[in-house]
């Protein structure tokens, strides 16, 4: 199994909406990824309660079969798509893939 993990700092102001506005919508997004993705063996998204200088302000926690999988899944257009409509929002991100 393989676990993809991203973390983003979300921009304050972004068309008006506050910083927790933008993760509400930018999880929304992430979470509509589950129903198109067939290769998606789970999928969570959360928004930070803790503010501190090294926080980031929302978390997708995702687990894939195989590498292959992850692939597949980095390449659908659905996730393409999810991709460009949240960048807007975002200001820094991190990312970690791992086999457990």
């Amino acid at each position: 199994m393989i676990k993809h993990i991203v973390m983003w700092k979300i921009k304050e102001d972004v068309d008006g909406n506050t910083k927790i506005e933008s993760s509400k919508i930018v999880k929304d997004m992430l979470e509509s990824l589950k129903e198109d993705i067939q290769e998606i063996v789970e999928l969570n998204v959360g928004i930070n309660i803790v503010e501190n200088d090294s926080s980031y302000d929302i978390v997708l926690d995702s687990k894939f079969k195989s590498i292959e999988d992850l692939n597949t899944y980095q390449k659908h257009q659905d996730h393409l798509k999810v991709g460009k409509a949240i960048a807007k929002y975002i200001e820094s991100r991190a990312v970690v893939d791992y086999e457990f």
